[in-house]
């Protein structure tokens, strides 16, 4: 598995990456930075991905080797929440405050 991580967004308490495996979009996470010195994340499995869920460890690990030198998973100071789903587009605001969605 040829795995990528892409930074797409980034603020003071949290971040979002995306996973790339051979190119193409896996896998999303939002990562939150808690007062606690802990992080919560959430890991959204894209459907079509072809992620198992043995690749699942792989992955977290490979992020938070990459990214998160001062928490693990096996220091208790870091979490996730994995789901998989689909993207279905993005929702955006726009000059008149109308909310509105692109495939």
């Amino acid at each position: 598995m040829n795995l990528t991580w892409k930074r797409t967004l980034r603020t003071p308490s949290s971040e979002r990456f995306l996973a790339q495996i051979d190119g193409c979009d896996a896998a999303a996470v939002d990562l939150h930075y808690l007062a606690n010195g802990t992080v919560s994340g959430t890991v959204i499995l894209l459907k079509d991905a072809g992620i198992s869920d043995s690749d699942i460890e792989p992955l977290l690990s490979s992020l938070d080797d990459e990214f998160l030198p001062d928490v693990d998973l096996g220091q208790g100071n870091l979490t996730y929440t994995v789901v998989r789903g689909e993207v279905l587009g993005n929702w955006e605001a726009h000059s008149q405050d109308v909310v509105s969605g692109n495939s």
